[in-house]
C-alpha cells in the first residue's frame, strides 16, 4: 500500500522555497508578467521559450487566490421563525 500524505507541509506558491514558474514566448511579454511579480512580491522564475506554448498558470492561481466564505448562521428547530408569526422556526418555515 502507497502511502499517499507524507506529513510535510506544502510551502506558499510564490516564496522563495517554492518560486511561481512560468514560461512566455517573448520578451515583450517577459517583461510584463516580471513586472505583475515584482508589483505584488512574489519570487519567480521565467522561462522564455520562443517554440513553445505560453504557460502562466502559477501566475494566474496566485492572482486569483479565493476569498474566505463566511456561512450565514443557521436558523434552530426551537428557535423563533424569522417571518415574524411568533411560532417556533420547526412549526413554522422549518417543515
Amino acid at each position: 500500500m502507497e502511502k499517499i500524505y507524507n506529513g510535510k507541509k506544502k510551502t506558499k506558491l510564490g516564496t522563495g522555497k517554492r518560486p511561481a514558474v512560468v514560461n512566455v514566448q517573448t520578451e515583450e511579454r517577459l517583461k510584463e508578467v516580471a513586472s505583475i511579480f515584482e508589483e505584488k512580491g512574489w519570487k519567480y522564475t521565467i522561462g522564455l521559450k520562443p517554440d513553445k506554448p505560453e504557460d502562466i498558470t502559477d501566475l494566474e492561481i496566485l492572482l486569483d487566490t479565493p476569498k474566505t466564505v463566511i456561512a450565514e448562521k443557521k436558523i434552530g428547530r426551537n428557535e423563533p421563525c424569522p417571518c415574524g408569526s411568533g411560532k417556533k422556526y420547526k412549526k413554522c418555515c422549518g417543515k
